[in-house]
């Protein structure tokens, strides 16, 4: 039997030593949570230290991820590639141990985790994606999905609004292969919490939908192991566990209080802690027979090599659906992709259509979501307004009394019916953000969201966290200017374009007509290593004619030179850049000075951020160094000066509530006015 006080320990001691050593980090809560960690990955987690990714093992997030310290002593102790030497180098540059969780590059770490509330919202989209493969591929007698996610979370995350978008979500979702531990010390930086958090939390999560186990002693192993097992037996909810323990466990003078959360506990505290907890090691230094107690290396294996051998007799039974399941997992797009992509950019040139950029948008997810099934889309209580469903994706609904994923009726084509693919996430725009990370994480979904870009707002910290992670994720936000109209300034958006841009590793598309929001569409679900924003209008946008469409997907493009509007031999003398609905602007404006025998060249860059990684020689082509620049974006200013512009027509105040056409002539957004600019840039 193994001693699950010294494994406890082990993780007491590996925390408060690594803090002491960087003199920085969180020694209270890994000293807290420590036997809960015992009871679950000793007993309970599926999983291979050997390989971290084998697709069916139990995923855990460190929802507090302050306290990685537990994290990174459990995947040390467990046998994952996370030496001792690590440790030592907590929060270090270039250690594999940073200050709170990072995907990719520790092993083990599912998701990135430190903005408190996120990473149990994350556990939501871990969990509905297992529960949607599930429904999608298991067959009888071949559960080849089939795992659980675990979250640890503490009172931080539970004060964070989104846990509350998210577990509410969870509920109705009926995740119950999500099982939520937290870990109830009563305790945040501020000290004690009952002045400022009185919530009844089991009458909170009930309210949700939520089984509700507790409280109990998280601070007992046993009773902790005996609780996991009982809400594994959950068929039609997801289980919050409330473990009520002490913060700090194990120290002295510290444990209960707020001076363990935050700060080393101080060499003289550690050493009263080793004596109180009978633990006469060395630092960073583990008995042979606590590592046993931990490794999991040999029963990892077992486990995987259980499952490979049942997903062998799938492969065998079902072939297609194991290679679709394989290419999707890995991310890979059908092998007909290029061919889908292009067809539906060609069409869109062909058609010519002139519709707001929002129904080009829906118009590309018609042909996308048709040719792949791993999409799933969803929107913030919008869908009407983001136009985010297409044809292929049916609202996505669970059964109320078994919680089993419903099927849309058999047809032909489906004989067994299909699962809902677009998902009402309800007013919970960062709820929906990043749950769409944790299933991007989970894999084999690709989601998009969508609200109005004024809203991103609310999701932004979310977007920075997919970005940070280099995660797929398409953002889809419409109504994107003082296009909107009516609503007003609390709706129109002003400074959101510039200041996703400031994003590092997001995309940030403003298409300008169908073919250009096709080719961000295209380029979106081809980014596997970074989430997109797509900004698009709610007023309809004229088709601008084009010579050829190969370097929309570079960001930036000439859409048309002087020869376009009778000027064949005048020399340009500057360009109008423009973004989204601006284009139709400059090419009115080009068009106004070539009566003034004026030749402008009109530059189309409905993606900045991805002209800025091109290469210098298409940089200078696009946008030739002697010519004057003139950016035009109903947006704010700041972001385009660094093209060298020598005037940009923009807006840096709040916009007004009246009809849209009125609010143009009233900032400027005209093309006599973008004309005009040009020609007082010429004088200068």
């Amino acid at each position: 039997m193994a001693n699950h006080a010294l494994m406890a320990n082990a993780i007491r001691a590996l925390a408060m030593d690594a803090v002491q050593q960087a003199n920085s980090g969180h020694p209270g809560a890994p000293m807290g949570m420590a036997d809960m960690a015992v009871a679950l990955w000793g007993e309970h987690l599926r999983y291979n230290p050997a390989n971290p990714h084998w697709f069916d093992r139990d995923r855990f997030v460190l929802s507090n991820g302050h306290a990685s310290m537990l994290l990174y002593s459990v995947l040390h102790l467990t046998g994952y590639d996370l030496p001792i030497g690590e440790l030592k180098n907590f929060r270090q540059l270039h250690s594999k141990t940073a200050g709170h969780p990072e995907v990719d590059v520790t092993p083990g770490v599912e998701t990135t985790t430190g903005p408190l509330g996120q990473g149990i919202t994350n556990a939501v989209g871990f969990a509905l994606a297992e529960k949607l493969l599930a429904a999608e591929f298991n067959r009888k007698d071949h559960d080849v999905v089939d795992h659980h996610t675990y979250a640890f979370l503490g009172d931080g995350c539970m004060m964070e609004g989104i846990s509350h978008e998210a577990c509410a979500l969870a509920g109705a979702w009926h995740l119950n292969k999500l099982i939520a531990l937290y870990d109830d010390n009563g305790i945040s930086i501020d000290g004690q919490v009952k002045p400022w958090y009185i919530d009844n939390v089991a009458e909170r999560f009930h309210a949700y939908g939520w089984h509700v186990i507790g409280p109990i002693d998280g601070n007992d192993a046993a009773e902790v192991s005996k609780a996991i097992a009982k809400a594994k037996q959950s068929t039609d909810k997801p289980t919050l566990i409330n473990c009520k323990t002490v913060i700090g466990k194990g120290s002295p003078n510290r444990a209960g209080t707020a001076k363990a959360h935050g700060e080393a506990l101080g060499a003289e505290e550690i050493k009263l802690t080793r004596d109180a907890i009978d633990w006469h090691y060395p630092p960073f230094e583990i008995p042979a027979e606590v590592y046993a107690d931990w490794d999991h290396k040999a029963a990892g294996a077992k486990t995987e090599a259980a499952w490979n051998d049942k997903f062998a007799a799938y492969a065998a039974a079902f072939p297609e659906l194991a290679a679709e399941f394989t290419r999707r997992m890995k991310g890979e797009l059908p092998k007909d992709f290029h061919q889908v992509a292009f067809d539906t950019v060609v069409a869109a040139h062909t058609k010519a259509e002139t519709v707001a950029s929002r129904k080009a948008s829906q118009l590309a997810l018609e042909a996308f979501t048709a040719a792949l099934p791993e999409m799933l889309g969803g929107s913030a209580d919008l869908t009407g307004s983001n136009l985010t469903n297409t044809k292929s994706t049916a609202a996505l609904r669970f059964d109320s009394k078994t919680g089993a994923v419903v099927r849309t009726e058999p047809t032909e084509q489906h004989p067994e019916g299909q699962i809902g693919r677009h998902i009402n996430y309800g007013v919970r725009e960062f709820g929906m953000a990043a749950i769409m990370n944790g299933v991007s994480l989970h894999g084999g979904y690709i989601p998009y969201g969508g609200t109005f870009l004024t809203f991103s707002d609310y999701s932004r910290n979310a977007i920075r966290m997919a970005a940070l992670m280099k995660r797929r994720v398409v953002h889809v936000f419409t109504h994107d200017s003082i296009g909107l109209g009516e609503d007003g300034p609390t709706h129109q958006s002003i400074e959101h374009a510039a200041s996703l841009r400031l994003i590092p590793n997001l995309d940030v598309w403003r298409p300008g007509d169908t073919a250009e929001t096709a080719v961000a569409w295209a380029v979106a679900l081809q980014n596997q290593s970074r989430p997109t924003a797509l900004l698009l209008s709610r007023q309809n946008i004229a088709y601008a004619a084009k010579s050829e469409l190969g370097d929309i997907s570079r960001g930036a493009y000439v859409l048309s030179e002087p020869e376009a509007v009778g000027l064949k031999n005048k020399k340009t003398v500057a360009v109008i850049i423009a973004t989204g609905s601006e284009v139709q602007l400059a090419i009115a404006a080009q068009k106004l000075l070539a009566d003034k025998k004026i030749a402008v060249r009109v530059v189309s860059m409905p993606s900045t951020t991805t002209f800025d990684r091109q290469d210098l020689a298409y940089k200078k082509a696009v946008l030739p160094k002697k010519l004057p620049r003139i950016a035009v974006e109903m947006g704010c200013t700041g972001g385009w000066w660094k093209y060298g512009c020598a005037a940009v027509v923009g807006i840096d105040t709040y916009g007004e509530s009246a009809p849209a056409p009125e609010l143009f002539k009233y900032f400027g957004f005209t093309a006599e006015n973008v004309a005009a600019t040009v020609e007082a840039a010429l004088r200068d």
